[in-house]
């Protein structure tokens, strides 16, 4: 038989076991909740290294393999790999690897002759972050305010332009608009104007070196933005407290500040939480494209060569923003939706 309450307490005096253990502010459970998400990275990082690096082991060949060049001998082969710990059977390298990084040390690249690979993700950083830092700030500013005046004027002249903006920038590669802007902007404007206004075609800056690839990297995820941002707002629009708020003769900013944009900014902020984590752990292809010495690059670099220390270092980097930003998303919730709850 089940226990009957009296008067909102259990029978017997006892309460539950969840209400005697619950937080007793909105503070704390925050606080519970995002220590839990941090704990519950540890193992997402484990599952991410010994994935990584089994398959990087399982795929043929080796860190010395030369394609097309001279191949190295037998007896320098056995001294990297001795001097590297490659001769000692996969689990052991696994566990020395685990040790070390719990550690903070990735160890040495094997591209990079006596270099750590810390060192190299600490000098490339930098480029990659401001250049997904600036990015970001275009595609929230450019995104949002497309989509929220692409559904405040729906069917109208600024809808057409401002989904067609979208349509076009979902649809063109960035490699594609990247090579397009260094024709325009780089090539052709420097011919025009015989070398007086022209962009920087690679390198980076503080200056005008950064235009081009920052409206490259953000064109692709702002008109995604731009399109989410449209139909949530749309379903808004067709709430009855935002019919109530026009019928009490609210001014349009103030219904679209508070009871529109708030509320349609659930779904966008879940897309921009991996949007900024894709962004600021490097895109490979603009930094490709504009020689920019950034992760993304020396990512692909270290594929190409086979160096397991800077491809584990590297994906490590990636896990950590990815599952930093989803927190950060998680949190965010509550401050923009009252009615979230933590669990």
């Amino acid at each position: 038989m089940a226990n009957t309450a009296i008067g909102g307490r259990p029978a017997g005096g006892a309460l539950p076991v969840r209400r005697l253990l619950a937080p007793s502010s909105r503070g704390a459970a925050l606080t519970f909740f995002v220590l839990r998400r941090v704990l519950w990275m540890v193992p997402v990082l484990f599952f991410v290294i010994l994935i990584t690096f089994l398959l990087m082991h399982l795929a043929p060949g080796s860190p010395w393999d030369r394609a097309g060049g001279r191949q190295l001998s037998a007896t320098i082969v056995q001294n990297l790999n001795v001097r590297y710990g490659l001769d000692k059977p996969i689990w052991q390298q696994f566990l020395l690897y685990l040790w070390n990084v719990s550690h903070f040390d990735f160890g040495l690249s094997y591209q990079y002759q006596g270099r750590s690979v810390g060192s190299l993700l600490v000098n490339a950083w930098p480029y990659t972050a401001t250049l997904g830092v600036l990015a970001f700030s275009l595609i929230v500013v450019a995104g949002v305010g497309l989509g929220v005046i692409a559904a405040l004027r729906q069917n109208s002249r600024v809808d057409y332009v401002a989904m067609g903006f979208s349509t076009f920038g979902a649809s063109v590669p960035n490699f594609v608009v990247g090579m397009l802007f260094i024709i325009v902007f780089g090539v052709f404007m420097y011919k025009l104007t015989g070398g007086a206004y022209s962009l920087p075609v690679s390198g980076f800056g503080l200056d005008d070196h950064l235009i081009m690839p920052v409206v490259t990297l953000a064109l692709l995820p702002t008109a995604f933005i731009a399109r989410l941002t449209r139909a949530s707002t749309l379903d808004i629009l067709r709430q009855d407290y935002v019919r109530t708020a026009w019928a009490k003769g609210l001014t349009e900013r103030l219904v679209v500040l508070k009871h529109i944009l708030k509320n349609s900014l659930i779904p966008v902020v879940t897309a921009l939480g991996p949007t900024f984590a894709f962004l600021v752990t490097g895109s490979v292809i603009v930094e490709t494209v504009f020689v920019i010495p950034g992760i993304g690059s020396s990512f692909v670099t270290a594929v190409l060569s086979r160096d397991y220390p800077m491809i584990l270092a590297t994906t490590i980097l990636f896990s950590i923003v990815v599952a930093v930003a989803n927190l950060v998303v998680d949190v965010l919730y509550v401050f923009i939706d009252p009615r979230v709850r933590l669990t």
